[in-house]
């Protein structure tokens, strides 16, 4: 009777796999903690409110703003991922399907609590463009993933010290935590090591912060909806 042996490469990449889905296992986890933080809700009302039905969705401005930046890149991040789960490409595996619906439950969690949070202060479902992005094409997926992931993660990086309320500070940081947790599953996937390349950390260490200027114009191919951020805080 054949003893069924493991050549190196197998045990390596199921150790890889292993590891990949604890570390998504973990960030799942912290959803938990940041879901409590819907109780402190957001109780400023903007003057001008969200545009539900006119021609330009408006975010508000202050923390209300923010919190509506936010929602608007886990609306586009949330779309994506359903849309590569519902559709995927061609070839994938198993593993991968399960990577991509983990992320895609945890990007909806995101929406629904901001959703929640904002209340009459959020802005309405935005409409997407994806029709640049080659769904049936893996290289093209992966790709797309980790643009949006590494752009999120700098979008909340950029933001943090905007933010005057403590509460939604604390809230943004649970969040990004997760965000980077995608990201370096993504670019692992990609290329196995170059979760923490030059590319999203600098000089000093520190991961890529961006603007929310710089995040929307790299986001605006993307959205279709007409969003008005003239009174989002930004440098």
């Amino acid at each position: 009777m054949k003893r069924k042996t493991l050549d190196n490469d197998s045990l390596v990449n199921g150790h890889q796999d292993l590891k990949r889905r604890e570390f998504l296992k973990y960030a799942g986890a912290g959803l938990g903690s940041v879901a409590l933080l819907s109780t402190f809700g957001c109780d400023k009302d903007d003057d001008r409110g969200p545009d539900m039905g006119g021609n330009e969705f408006y975010f508000g401005s202050g923390d209300i703003a923010i919190l509506n930046y936010a929602y608007a890149l886990e609306q586009l991040e949330a779309a994506f991922y359903i849309e590569v789960v519902n559709n995927p490409y061609s070839g994938i595996t198993a593993l991968e399907k399960s990577y991509f619906t983990d992320i895609r439950d945890h990007e909806i969690a995101h929406r629904e609590f901001f959703k929640k949070a904002l209340g009459n202060n959020a802005i309405a479902s935005l409409e997407f463009n994806l029709s640049a992005i080659k769904f049936s094409d893996r290289s093209n997926v992966l790709a797309t993933a980790k643009t949006f992931e590494d752009l999120g993660v700098s979008a909340y990086n950029g933001a943090g010290w905007l933010i005057k309320e403590p509460n939604y500070l604390l809230l943004a940081g649970k969040i990004v935590s997760v965000e980077a947790r995608h990201a370096a599953l993504i670019r692992d996937l990609i290329d196995n090591g170059s979760f923490a390349n030059a590319e999203v950390v600098d000089a000093n260490g520190l991961d890529v912060a961006n603007s929310p200027t710089v995040v929307i114009q790299a986001a605006a191919p993307f959205i279709k909806s007409k969003i008005d951020v003239s009174d989002l805080p930004t440098y």
